[in-house]
């Protein structure tokens, strides 16, 4: 069985080539929930529908979430109310926006939920709605909130994720980040990470998107305890993100915005680090860390290209 570790973007177009690979059902992934938000009173989880509209191949190719061919009436419709409202009121928002068909994939989660349904079993539902028969698993049922300090017109603030990400487009400087609810909430996947012949961590934040992951009790551990089966790939390729702001989080977070930096932040938790052919020279720098390291294209471009970059990661263990 292989699991594989997964943020938003980069990790599901990892996992559209790694289903051309390896049959679908042997494939777990584990999605971080630490950027979950709740909007117009609906509970969206964007790295969840990222990873199934990907493998779905509804995904809008241009922005790389979303789905393809969508409208926004709806969005569009709410600004008829912004005048009207408190200004305590975060009602009628839409610098958060969702298409009028992915809308419906946020009131089935949220009609489930209010049923008594877990986060697991509706990812699962969406899941099989969309054909998709890999396993999708949240990292937790529990929620977990990360919050981003930032500088803001020279003020520092704490904000959600989102508010940060896209309300704010990513575009201040971060001091700090921290997980809100992880110490308590509890793992739904640690013993699918035991049974695994191979863990991926998929090319996504380190920070933001994985950091949600292992901050759960005792996932670092068992990762440790099972290193030499972990791989990771890079999701900085000659020194810069290839989407997002992992490579600037990671200078203003004191971390080095490279393939080394990378590698130090993995080093505890996995035996091989794949990078990109453009990072070559720094191969026996990341081995000086203390991991194996394999290159090769890791920009996935097309489908086929992923594949390629799916069968190197695998070739690492098996």
């Amino acid at each position: 069985m292989i699991t594989v570790l997964a943020g938003g973007v980069g990790a599901a177009r990892f996992l559209r080539g790694l289903v051309l690979e390896v049959d679908p059902q042997d494939i777990t992934v584990v999605v971080n929930t630490g950027d979950d938000t709740m909007m117009h009173g609906l509970r969206i989880s964007p790295d969840l529908d990222t990873v199934t509209y990907t493998v779905a191949a509804a995904i809008d190719p241009q922005r790389g979430w979303g789905l393809a061919n969508e409208s926004w009436i709806a969005m569009e419709s709410l600004a008829r109310y912004a005048a009207v409202k408190p200004d305590s009121s975060s009602a009628a928002g839409t610098w958060f926006n969702l298409g009028d068909r992915d809308l419906a994939t946020h009131l089935y989660r949220t009609a489930r939920l209010a049923e008594g349904a877990t986060l697991s079993e509706v990812t699962t539902e969406i899941a099989r709605a969309w054909g998709i028969t890999m396993k999708m698993m949240p990292m937790s049922d529990d929620p977990v909130s990360t919050m981003v300090d930032i500088i803001e017109d020279g003020a520092e603030l704490r904000v959600s994720f989102q508010e940060y990400f896209v309300k704010r487009h990513h575009g201040v400087p971060v001091t700090g980040v921290e997980f809100i609810g992880a110490k308590t909430a509890q793992p739904t996947f640690l013993s699918t990470l035991r049974d695994s012949e191979v863990v991926i961590i998929a090319p996504s934040n380190p920070i933001v998107s994985l950091g949600p992951i292992r901050a759960l009790g005792h996932v670092d551990s068992t990762l440790t305890a099972m290193r030499s089966q972990v791989v990771a790939i890079s999701p900085i390729v000659a020194g810069a993100a290839l989407k997002g702001p992992a490579d600037r989080m990671l200078t203003e977070l004191g971390h080095e915005a490279s393939v080394v930096g990378v590698a130090r932040l993995y080093a505890p938790i996995c035996a091989t680090l794949v990078i990109d052919e453009q990072d070559a020279h720094l191969q026996t720098a990341v081995e000086r860390e203390g991991l194996r390291c394999l290159v090769t294209d890791t920009i996935m471009r097309t489908p086929e290209i992923t594949q390629s970059l799916a069968r190197v990661v695998l070739s690492a263990v098996r």
